[in-house]
């Protein structure tokens, strides 16, 4: 009902599968990625400087949250105004607070303001689907192109193209995935990073090394440099399985499946924890322990490390997610320093996990980076 019944986690197979090719390119493919990188790589300097400058307290998360959607947005919707980005914003913390609400359509319950929160959104993404639409002619002729263009005038092999209340469900899903699960991880790893001064410190001599490795005549990030931070992907790895945003899935058998000795039969809706898995000792040793090295060597086997998904229902988004974490974590690394106010607040875990306080804290500049 929130998400939308066009959205990727309510499609069928056979659907499911054409709009994941239709869509999959524009988001995760190496040209969208090397597009994509200068607006992100500009976003998030301009950000932490005006953190620094600022001086003073912020909450931490939510204002990764506020930059994180400023990038989807741009990436999704390059034209939108202000006024439109501020009403998008607030209608997605509304519908958020809900994903994991109980369903009490009722004035006072979360469930009842995400409804109206997702009336506001249809209403949005309409109004500005009908301006691309009505000022089509002539508009899709150059490179310029936004994820929004795209999803007007991609066509599968049958020729058929995207309704509205297609495009409308993917942007509200894409939206929504694109920048609330990129805030948390991004603050998390941030957080995790200085509980753990020796990762800190690999992770900073890997970002500096990159940074000596960069021509004088290079702008700005490239995606090659994206490539070589192994050791802050593992980070960002070691994060995902330690902090699961999306804790657990519900999935519906569409055929008899044995399960571990256990007959889960067709029809019937399961609960999939991805939580359980990734804090397995049989699986990962000392799972409490934040180790990125653990996953030098080989990748774990399928189905034991679940932040993305897995199969045909991978994520999307996966490689962007992580190019706009990675981007973040590097500036901040070189030259930048997380004091929280309450280093011992609680952990609260609904909608997703996070500290009680947003993680209150000032962030201040150390060095002009490498």
């Amino acid at each position: 009902m929130l998400i939308g019944n066009k959205s990727f986690l309510c499609m069928t197979e056979e659907e499911h599968r054409r709009v994941r090719k239709l869509t999959a390119a524009p988001i995760n493919g190496l040209d969208a990625l090397t597009a994509y990188l200068g607006f992100i790589d500009q976003t998030v300097v301009s950000t932490l400087g005006r953190w620094s400058e600022a001086g003073k307290e912020i909450e931490f998360l939510t204002e990764l949250r506020r930059m994180t959607f400023e990038i989807i947005v741009k990436i999704f919707m390059s034209g939108a105004d202000d006024q439109t980005m501020r009403t998008l914003e607030g209608s997605y913390t509304d519908l958020n607070l809900a994903i994991r609400a109980m369903a009490i359509d009722l004035p006072g319950f979360a469930y009842h303001r995400a409804l109206k929160a997702r009336k506001k959104l249809v209403s949005v993404l309409q109004g500005v689907l009908d301006e691309r639409r009505a000022a089509s002619a002539g508009r899709f002729a150059g490179t310029n192109m936004d994820m929004m263009d795209r999803l007007i005038e991609v066509k599968d092999e049958y020729g058929r193209m995207l309704e509205d209340d297609d495009i409308i469900d993917i942007l509200i899903m894409y939206l929504n995935a694109g920048h609330e699960s990129s805030g948390h991880i991004t603050m998390w790893a941030t957080v995790l990073m200085q509980e753990n001064p020796e990762v800190l410190a690999r992770a900073k001599a890997e970002q500096e090394e990159i940074m000596r490795s960069i021509p004088p005549t290079q702008k700005g990030l490239a995606v090659k440099d994206f490539r070589k931070m192994e050791y802050l992907s593992q980070v960002i790895d070691e994060t995902l399985r330690i902090i699961n945003v999306s804790f657990l899935a519900f999935r519906q058998a569409t055929r008899d499946v044995d399960v571990n000795g256990y007959l889960i039969p067709k029809g019937w809706t399961v609960q999939l924890w991805y939580r359980s898995v990734h804090i397995d000792p049989r699986v990962y040793p000392d799972p409490h322990k934040f180790n990125p090295s653990r996953w030098e060597g080989p990748p774990p086997r399928a189905g034991t490390f679940l932040p993305f998904g897995l199969g045909t229902r991978l994520c999307p988004g996966n490689d962007l997610a992580k190019l706009e974490i990675s981007v973040f974590l590097h500036h901040f690394l070189l030259g930048y320093k997380l004091t929280r106010t309450n280093p011992k607040c609680g952990t609260i875990y609904l909608p997703h996990p996070k500290p009680v306080d947003n993680c209150l804290a000032k962030i201040t500049k150390v060095s002009d980076g490498y």
